[in-house]
């Protein structure tokens, strides 16, 4: 299950972990112009784990998703 919320500076994604048993933290997804935050839980420490990354560093993500085991430089279309 996830939920999506616009906020005034960010789209504000939680996905939620239903499956079998051990279920994990939330995780929550912070989409700003300029990066993505992505949050979770540690509940061994009880602080939040953040992870910042840049629009290009997303774009690679989303790449690379769907591709096999393998070195990739993703090309601009303009080049």
């Amino acid at each position: 299950m996830f939920t999506i919320e616009h906020e005034f500076d960010a789209t504000v994604i939680t996905l939620v972990d239903e499956g079998p048993m051990p279920i994990n933290e939330d995780v929550v997804i912070h989409a700003f112009e300029e990066c993505v935050t992505i949050e979770q839980l540690d509940p061994r420490t009880d602080t939040v784990q953040k992870i910042t990354l840049s629009p290009g560093q997303l774009r690679d993500l989303t790449a690379a998703l769907n591709l096999p085991e393998g070195i990739y430089r993703l090309r601009s279309e303009d080049t």
